[in-house]
């Protein structure tokens, strides 16, 4: 196997694979809302973890295909600031695109810096990006930053419904339990793919979404950044 060139044209493929094979591609508010799902079920998600200008790209190659994705956004973070000019507009736009925006999470994280109450944060951050945004925030993805805390551990003992919350991404609770659900594909290391089937890591399986398509899951989730593709070089 040949090593995936992480390219926003080679991205496009694997997406246009999905639905050649048959998969129906859906956002995570999709997958909490909907009963039934369809035969082949792709949820996408994007965490907008560095770069929101390269959020801009997805959107164009969703909205080419004609797919929806949940789009995650951090608020504090030191790479992009969510009320600049040009991220706004972006942002606004991938509302005004159908897509869902969700809150990218770092309440533990904030609890610890700023001596703060986690439920605090959690419910400010929210209504900040439901006013800035004009729009439902149903969704938070905890995001995995360089503390060394685990913003997930807030979830132990809380249920997204205590918030006004439909689901968190990684919610094993009957209502939602995707990730185990599922055969979960991911870039979260940056330079290739990794993948778990019903919550267990499928050890050395570094094969792109594509080939994963055909083997036909029911149900699959994808995690993608935005940071992670480029059109020449990582550092364009």
């Amino acid at each position: 196997m040949e090593n995936f060139r992480f390219t926003f044209e080679n991205l496009k493929t694997q997406f246009r694979a999905a639905l050649e094979v048959g998969y129906t591609v859906i956002t995570c508010r999709d997958f909490a809302s909907t009963g039934k799902l369809p035969e082949r079920t792709l949820v996408n998600r994007v965490d907008i973890d560095y770069s929101v200008r390269k959020a801009w790209r997805l959107l164009e190659i969703f909205d080419d295909i004609g797919v929806k994705a949940s789009f995650f956004v951090r608020l504090h973070a030191p790479e992009y600031n969510p009320f600049s000019f040009e991220n706004y507009r972006i942002l606004k736009a991938i509302r005004d695109s159908g897509h869902e925006i969700g809150y990218h999470s770092e309440i533990v994280d904030q609890a610890a810096i700023w001596q703060e109450s986690p439920k605090d944060c959690l419910l400010r951050d929210i209504e900040v990006l439901r006013t800035m945004l004009d729009t439902k925030i149903d969704g938070v993805a905890s995001h995995g930053g360089m503390t060394g805390l685990n913003n997930l551990d807030f979830w132990q003992n809380h249920n997204p419904s205590e918030f006004g919350l439909m689901y968190e991404a990684y919610d094993d609770s009957p209502q939602f339990n995707l990730f185990n659900r599922s055969f979960y594909i991911s870039d979260s290391e940056w330079t290739r793919w990794k993948c778990y089937h019903n919550g267990v890591l499928q050890e050395g399986d570094r094969r792109s979404p594509a080939e994963h398509f055909k083997a036909h899951h029911p149900l699959v989730y994808m995690l993608i950044h935005s940071d992670t593709y480029f059109e020449r070089h990582f550092y364009e």
